[in-house]
């Protein structure tokens, strides 16, 4: 009997077949204990602040201001915008303001014990300038003045020695130079930049 004839066509079919790729088990892994950082939401206490330098000082018991101690400055280790440096910033601003008015007192009476009737014209002209020059200081002191007065309130209300537009610090080193500033020196750049756009 004839032996079937395997066809050629099968037999490429079946060799043109992929192998199969059998996925291998997984390697099990070391049991044991996992470590989980656990960040609570609230802490319980607060947390605790840089050391910081404490000036002792006394109170005043009539107005309970402190008293600023003889020859205190205040230093970047201390309590920023703390009582004591409150107070000495205060005084400051008091102090000026006192200058100034003082000044502005004398302005207007040099004014007033001018004399008139100068008969020199180059003389006349000297006293014209001169007086021009004194309205102008005595307007300068005003506006200061008024500068120091909003400040003083800045300052009753808490909010001195923090940037008007930013809340950030604007440190003691720009209130020292200039005591009535209301904004960091970046801040204050900003808001001149936009003022000189808005005026043009």
């Amino acid at each position: 009997m004839p032996s079937p004839k395997t066809s050629s066509k099968n037999t490429s079919k079946a060799s043109a077949v992929p192998p199969v790729h059998v996925a291998k088990a997984p390697i099990p892994r070391p049991v044991g204990k996992v470590a989980v950082a656990v960040v609570s939401k609230t802490p319980s206490t607060p947390a605790p602040r840089g050391k910081v330098k404490v000036v002792p000082f006394k109170t005043d018991e009539a107005t309970g201001r402190p008293i600023i101690p003889d020859g205190y400055k205040p230093a970047a280790d201390e309590e920023y915008m703390s009582a004591l440096q409150l107070e000495y910033f205060r005084k400051r601003l008091l102090d000026w303001r006192a200058d100034l008015v003082e000044e502005s007192k004398q302005t207007i009476e040099n004014l007033k014990d001018e004399v008139r009737d100068v008969g020199d014209e180059a003389e006349r002209a000297t006293r014209e300038t001169e007086n021009s020059l004194e309205l102008r200081t005595r307007d300068r002191y005003r506006k200061l003045i008024g500068k120091i007065d909003s400040t003083l309130k800045r300052l009753e209300g808490g909010d001195y020695g923090y940037c008007a537009d930013t809340g950030e610090e604007i440190g003691l080193e720009r209130l020292e130079a200039r005591l009535t500033a209301e904004r960091t020196i970046d801040a204050q750049e900003r808001w001149e930049h936009m003022q000189k756009q808005q005026g043009d």
